[in-house]
């Protein structure tokens, strides 16, 4: 496919409208909403959420990880290992955005807001509710470091098996557990013909959410 071709590519979205008086107040709560409509029309991946970090040279980066989540609607939760680069990342610079896209419903949803580490008893609990090769998986990989060969980490996975093969479930490491974003902004974009777009944006203020809405 050459340049004008892939310029060409263009989708019409007509399917639905997004008005001011369509949402809840509670952003986290319109995006529970929204991600039981996307739920009900069995999308792919509806939990998959881009999550955009920054380094301290101010490197931003991006990653496809799963929402986990929506914890009394305070924010998105999310686990990973806490030595990865995002993980790195976070512990430096605790901003962090992200954004679904749900194209079957022509819907995105950005959010921003502040990262915060949850309890360790609550990467415990999800840890050991995992399957177990998951946890095995979790164990045996030095996430985002450079290895050898695909034979050194399908070894560290036999290793880690063997060690702990007599429990059930395995103990959580202490390198890996979740992560809360605490919502300021958040994004409802929903896709209209001659893209001409619903946004409506929620900012908080401190004290309460304000809704608005954007040109698109």
């Amino acid at each position: 496919m050459n340049d004008q071709q892939l310029a060409d590519l263009r989708q019409t979205y007509s399917q639905r409208t997004l008005t001011e008086a369509d949402v809840l107040p509670d952003p986290v709560a319109q995006f529970r909403r929204w991600l039981d409509e996307a739920l009900a029309a069995r999308l792919d991946e509806p939990t998959a959420m881009t999550l955009a970090t920054v380094d301290q040279a101010g490197q931003p980066a991006a990653r496809i990880v799963l929402l986990k989540g929506l914890p009394h609607n305070e924010g998105f939760l999310f686990f990973t290992n806490y030595d990865s680069r995002k993980g790195r990342e976070l512990a430096t610079s605790p901003l962090a955005a992200l954004t679904f896209f749900w194209p079957g419903l022509e819907r995105q949803v950005r959010v921003e807001g502040r990262v915060e580490k949850v309890p360790e008893s609550d990467s415990t609990t999800y840890f050991q509710s995992r399957p177990r090769s998951s946890q095995i998986g979790a164990w045996a990989s030095p996430q985002s470091q450079p290895i050898a060969s695909r034979d050194y980490l399908e070894q560290r996975e036999q290793q880690v098996a063997a060690r702990f093969a007599d429990q059930q479930p395995l103990p959580r490491p202490e390198f890996w557990g979740g992560y809360l974003l605490r919502p300021h902004r958040v994004e409802f974009w929903q896709g209209r013909p001659s893209r001409l777009h619903d946004r409506i944006v929620y900012e908080h203020t401190g004290a309460a959410w304000n809704r608005h809405r954007l040109a698109p």
